[in-house]
């Protein structure tokens, strides 16, 4: 089986505050994006990469995946106005048989993870990082509580998600003509009656989104010994 991991790195980082993509922030000595590329270009499951990220954006890119010898990306493709746009054209760069669809601030996926998605893609047909919620989640009407959510069937979804390159191209490609919008692949998935496997997630496994998350990423890269 050959993989692909697709990172969808086009954020403006509006929540950032950064007046830029978040991904070229820098947590300790490397850009957010380095640390996500490298996950991928050190897993010995995964054959290739293609970053999608916006047109001003690219050239950046490319001086990243120069710079730190990323010898895995063989593309890095300009995405859409949306996530879902963009993700449909990182998928059409893909020629292997299995995509790993990432978030590219999702810097602190770990080698475990994303073997754990890769196996479970192959055995179930797709499959997507994720962990039990440990909050109590209510549903809400007008500001007040309306119901209690069972907190053991609720999970929260991460990335990667895996899916047969084939299926989940053909898939998104078919919400597009629909008019049918998600906020992650499963969802697209799951609107086509796809059954996906939730493979065992990390609570370190945070995107980042916010300044608060560069300082939680900063302590996690700190106990694990990276620079």
């Amino acid at each position: 089986m050959k993989v692909t991991a697709v990172i969808v790195a086009g954020g403006k980082g509006t929540r950032m505050g950064a007046g830029k993509n978040k991904v070229f922030l820098k947590m300790m000595n490397k850009e957010i994006l380095c640390y996500t590329i490298s996950a991928f270009e050190n897993n010995k499951n995964t054959d290739s990469i293609v970053v999608v990220t916006a047109k001003d954006d690219i050239k950046e890119c490319e001086r990243l995946v120069n710079e730190y010898c990323f010898n895995k990306v063989i593309k890095i493709t300009e995405g859409g106005e949306t996530r879902q746009e963009s993700v449909i054209k990182g998928l059409r760069e893909c020629s292997g048989d299995i995509v790993l669809i990432h978030d590219g601030a999702r810097a602190l996926v770990t080698d475990n993870e994303i073997n754990s998605v890769i196996s479970d893609c192959i055995k179930y047909g797709a499959a997507a990082a994720g962990v039990k919620c440990k909050d109590t989640l209510k549903i809400s009407l007008d500001g007040f509580i309306e119901e209690t959510l069972d907190r053991e069937k609720i999970y929260q979804i991460q990335t990667p998600q895996a899916f047969y390159r084939d299926d989940i191209l053909s898939l998104h490609e078919k919400a597009c003509i629909e008019g049918f919008s998600a906020t992650d692949d499963c969802m697209i998935a799951e609107h086509y009656g796809v059954k996906i496997k939730i493979s065992g997630g990390s609570y370190d496994n945070i995107k980042i989104t916010t300044p608060d998350d560069m300082i939680i990423g900063e302590k996690i890269l700190k106990t694990r010994s990276v620079d």
